[in-house]
């Protein structure tokens, strides 16, 4: 096959609403072998006619996608959660300049046009409490505001995040499911931070 009409490209990639894309991705769309998928890829990186993500991962440059739908992409599996997800619940009043997502794989950060996206590794066991729910028009996997704060409090139990009671606006929790998720970790700290979140309350 010769070379692709760019214009053909752009329209098959919004066609199937493929924002963000594998080189794999790539070849089935256009019924190329990996090599003419990969060069044809990278010509038109070369051009900023696409962004890369990551080694693999790439993306529309004039129609980038939400930046939570390029977290779930990023590092599977994972989901939106901690600070980001707080914030975007307005249970804590912070804009938070950084796109933080749980994950049951090491933790890990990458860089995407200068945002910085964190993994943050929690137990397999309670990889859960999140759902696919629509934000700008894309479908992402974020955490439900209540396993958001267990995330985010089990790492503060673990002194690796701080925070203040006063920060927390618990109207939007769901106390009997906040306390549901914490015993999921199994951590006595983690309880103690949930039973005392209300005595401050």
């Amino acid at each position: 096959m010769g070379r692709l009409n760019l214009i053909f490209i752009l329209n098959e990639l919004r066609q199937k609403n493929l924002k963000i894309f594998t080189i794999l991705d790539f070849q089935r769309i256009f019924n190329l072998n990996y090599e003419s998928a990969k060069k044809t890829i990278s010509r038109y990186v070369k051009k900023k006619i696409f962004t890369k993500a990551r080694k693999g991962l790439y993306y529309l440059t004039q129609d980038s996608p939400f930046d939570f739908l390029i977290a779930n992409k990023l590092y599977q599996p994972s989901y939106i959660s901690f600070e980001t997800a707080l914030s975007f619940y307005g249970i804590i009043p912070e804009t938070i300049f950084e796109i933080i997502s749980a994950t049951s794989r090491p933790s890990r950060e990458f860089i995407v046009n200068s945002l910085k996206f964190s993994y943050k590794k929690i137990k397999k066991e309670c990889f859960l409490g999140y759902l696919p729910k629509k934000i700008k028009e894309e479908t992402v996997l974020i955490a439900e505001p209540e396993k958001a704060l267990v995330d985010f409090l089990y790492f503060v139990a673990l002194k690796k995040r701080e925070f203040s009671y006063e920060r927390i606006d618990l109207k939007k929790i769901k106390k009997k499911k906040l306390i549901e998720y914490a015993k999921c970790f199994k951590n006595k700290k983690l309880l103690e931070l949930v039973k005392n979140l209300y005595a401050f309350s």
